[in-house]
C-alpha cells in the first residue's frame, strides 16, 4: 500500500513538474496582451464535454466554454466525426471563396436556421477566421450600400478588437462611434430600470436621430447585441429591441445583430433576436457556428449586396474543418431541441442562483438568458450613487431577483477575481466579464446534464461563500486594526 501511494504520489509530482514548467515558459515567452491564461492557470491536456482535465491531473467543469465558442462542449462525438470525414475524403482543408461540397452544406444548413424573413433573402460573405473581422465586414457592407459612415452602437457593448470593431465598443478611447444607453435594470443609465428605462432610452435614440442639431447625421448602420456578454450579461428587453427595429427601418438604416456570442441557442433561442422576433438587416456570427474551429460570416439581405469583388477577402476564410465541424453543431442544435433546452435549464439555474442572491448581500443582482448567466458582484457596504445606480426596477426579462428592489451596490472586481479563483479551487472553470469585471459568467455548453448543473451551481456558490467570508474578516479587520484579523503573522 505504501508502495503503491508513493508511486500515485511520484507520478502527481511528475505531472506538477510538467504543469508548472508549461506554465513558466508561457509567462517567460508570450505576449503580456494574454488574458485568460492570468487568471486560469492551467494546462488542458484532455477534454470532453464540460469536463477538461489539466496536465497536472486536475479535473474541471468548463462554463467559459471557449468563450462561447463550444456549443456542444469539448471533443462532442457528432463534430469530431464531421472532421474526421473531411480528413479521410482527401478534400482539400483550405480554398479561399472556391464552391465545395463542404461549404455548399455548410451554407445550405446555415440558412435553414436564420430568422424568418431573412433566410429567403439572404447573402453571406465569409470572412477571416475571428468575429471582429465579420465585424468589420458587416460595416464596409452598410457604409457602401448607404453611401454614409458613421455608425450608431451602445454603452456596454463588445464587438471585438480590430479597429472598427474596438470603436463601437464600450472601452473605445478614440470615439468615431455615436453611443446610445442600452436598457438594463440594475444599473439603469436613467435611474428608473424596467420598461420605463428601456422606453427613454428609445426616446433618446429616437431623439439624437431627429434632431438636427444632435452633432450625429444619419448613420451607415446600427450595431446590437441581443444580450450585452462583456458588458456584463444584460439580456435587451424584447420590446425595446423591437422599437430599435422600428426605428431604424423607419430612417432606412440597416440594423446589425451582433450574434457572436449569443447564436446556435445559447440564449434559448437558436438566435437571440428570435425571442423579440427582431429580423435584422445583417447578423454577424461567430464562435459556435464553426463547431470549436475558426469560422466567421455576415448574413445580410440581398439588395445590400452592393460590394465590389475583392471588396472583404481573408486568406482563412476557406477553412473546410470549420465549415464541417459548424455544419455538424448547426444540425446537431436544431435536430435535439437544445435552444428550447437552454431555456428551460437556464431559467431553472437563474432561480436557483437568485437563492444566492438572497443570501448574501454581495451578490448585486442575477440575471442571463438561457446558458448565458451572469452573477455580479457588488461591495454591500458602499454607497450606491452616480449615473446608473439608482433604483431597480424589473422588465420581464430573466433579470433581478427577490432582492430587485435593493439600490445597486458599486460594483466589486476584487470580489468577482476572488470568487473566480475559489471558483477554480474548487474544479470549475468561469469568466468575468461586465463593466468593472465584476461580473462572474457562465457560458456552459448546451450539452450540459442536469446533474453536471446542480455541481455548477454547488461550486459556485461554494465559492461565493467562501469569497464572502474571507471578505468580510478583511473588513472586520480593517475596522478593528489590532483584532483577530490583523495579528496573522
Amino acid at each position: 500500500m505504501a508502495l503503491t501511494e508513493s508511486v500515485a504520489g511520484g507520478a502527481y509530482g511528475g505531472a506538477r513538474v510538467v504543469h508548472e514548467g508549461i506554465l513558466r515558459r508561457q509567462s517567460a515567452r508570450e505576449s503580456a496582451a494574454r488574458t485568460y491564461a492570468r487568471a486560469l492557470p492551467i494546462v488542458p491536456v484532455r477534454a470532453r464535454g464540460l469536463t477538461i482535465e489539466g496536465a497536472d491531473g486536475r479535473r474541471y467543469l468548463d462554463c467559459l466554454s471557449g468563450a462561447g465558442t463550444l456549443a456542444l462542449g469539448h471533443n462532442h462525438p457528432v463534430v469530431l466525426e464531421a472532421i474526421r470525414r473531411v480528413l479521410d475524403s482527401g478534400a482539400p482543408l483550405s480554398v479561399l471563396d472556391l464552391a465545395t461540397p463542404v461549404k455548399d452544406a455548410f451554407v445550405t444548413e446555415l440558412f435553414r436556421t436564420l430568422p424568418p424573413g431573412l433566410a429567403d433573402r439572404a447573402r453571406v460573405q465569409f470572412c477571416g477566421p475571428a468575429g471582429t473581422d465579420a465585424v468589420e465586414a458587416a460595416f464596409k457592407l452598410v457604409r457602401a450600400a448607404t453611401g454614409r459612415t458613421g455608425m450608431l452602437a451602445f454603452t456596454g457593448a463588445y464587438h471585438g478588437m480590430t479597429a472598427a470593431a474596438l470603436a463601437a465598443s464600450g472601452g473605445a478611447g478614440d470615439v468615431r462611434v455615436a453611443r446610445l444607453p442600452y436598457p438594463q435594470d440594475y444599473r439603469c443609465p436613467f435611474g428608473v430600470g424596467g420598461p420605463l428605462g428601456a422606453e427613454l432610452a428609445a426616446r433618446w435614440t429616437e431623439s439624437l436621430l431627429d434632431d438636427p442639431k444632435s452633432g450625429v447625421p444619419t448613420p451607415a448602420g446600427m450595431i446590437v447585441e441581443p444580450v450585452q456578454g462583456e458588458g456584463g450579461v444584460i439580456p435587451a428587453p424584447d420590446d425595446w429591441l423591437r422599437r430599435m427595429r422600428q426605428i431604424t427601418a423607419d430612417r432606412s438604416i440597416p440594423l446589425i445583430a451582433d450574434e457572436i456570442q449569443t447564436g446556435v441557442g445559447r440564449t434559448g433561442a437558436f438566435w437571440g433576436v428570435g425571442h423579440s422576433g427582431v429580423t435584422p438587416d445583417v447578423m454577424v456570427l461567430s464562435k459556435a457556428i464553426g463547431g470549436s474551429l475558426p469560422l466567421a460570416v455576415i448574413v445580410y439581405r440581398d439588395d445590400l449586396d452592393v460590394w465590389q469583388p475583392g471588396a472583404h477577402a481573408g486568406t482563412f476564410r476557406g477553412n473546410q474543418l470549420a465549415m464541417a465541424a459548424g455544419t455538424a453543431t448547426l444540425a446537431h442544435v436544431r435536430e435535439n431541441g437544445l435552444a428550447e433546452r437552454a431555456a428551460a435549464l437556464g431559467s431553472r439555474m437563474l432561480s436557483q442562483l437568485r437563492q444566492l442572491q438572497a443570501a448574501f448581500p454581495c451578490v448585486g443582482d442575477v440575471r442571463g438568458r438561457g446558458l448565458m448567466i451572469g452573477v455580479e458582484l457588488v461591495d454591500p457596504e458602499g454607497e450606491g450613487t452616480g449615473p446608473g445606480e439608482g433604483p431597480a426596477g424589473g422588465s420581464g426579462v430573466a433579470t433581478n431577483g427577490p432582492e430587485a428592489a435593493r439600490p445597486p451596490r458599486p460594483a466589486d472586481p476584487e470580489l468577482a477575481a476572488a470568487v473566480q479563483r475559489e471558483c477554480l479551487d474548487r474544479g470549475l472553470i468561469v469568466e468575468l466579464g461586465g463593466r468593472h469585471a465584476g461580473v462572474v459568467r457562465l457560458l456552459p455548453p448546451l450539452t450540459i446534464s442536469d446533474e453536471q448543473a446542480a455541481a455548477v451551481l454547488h461550486r459556485l456558490s461554494d465559492a461565493v461563500a467562501a469569497a464572502a467570508c474571507a471578505q468580510q474578516d478583511r473588513s472586520r479587520g480593517r475596522r478593528h486594526p489590532d483584532g483577530p484579523a490583523r495579528r496573522t503573522g
